[in-house]
């Protein structure tokens, strides 16, 4: 098991930037894919983004595309998540979450292990 906390929320005017951290301990943060989801009142937990084991390969959900980058940092057994030009849709929880396997998934069921979550708030 690898336990996850999620830092770097707030709230932020829309245009406005925030990064997102999230920090592992247990067991070997370099074993794991990570992604980071986010939920809204009212509505499913939705894929935003993910990376591979080594950090290679990374995929973002088509609603942050060219906005949001996922990032890790093994040595520190961080990831992150730089988003910009944010927009008030943006707003939710976001959860960091670590996947058993090296490869990415963006399916929620796929992730074992997720952090308490971060609020994020973008305001109009």
């Amino acid at each position: 098991q690898v336990q996850l906390v999620e830092s770097g929320g707030g709230l932020v005017q829309a245009g406005g930037s925030l990064r997102l951290s999230c920090t592992a301990s247990g067991r070997t943060f370099s074993s794991y894919a990570m992604g980071w989801f986010r939920q809204a009142p009212g509505k499913e937990r939705e894929f935003v983004a993910a990376i591979s084991w080594s950090g290679t390969n990374t995929y973002n959900g088509n609603s942050v595309k060219g906005r949001f980058t996922i990032s890790r940092d093994n040595a520190k057994n961080t990831m992150y998540l730089q988003m910009n030009n944010l927009e008030p849709e943006d707003t939710a929880v976001y959860y960091c979450a670590a996947r058993d396997r090296r490869l990415i998934s963006t399916r929620v069921n796929e992730y074992s292990n997720w952090g308490q979550g971060t609020q994020v708030t973008v305001s109009s």
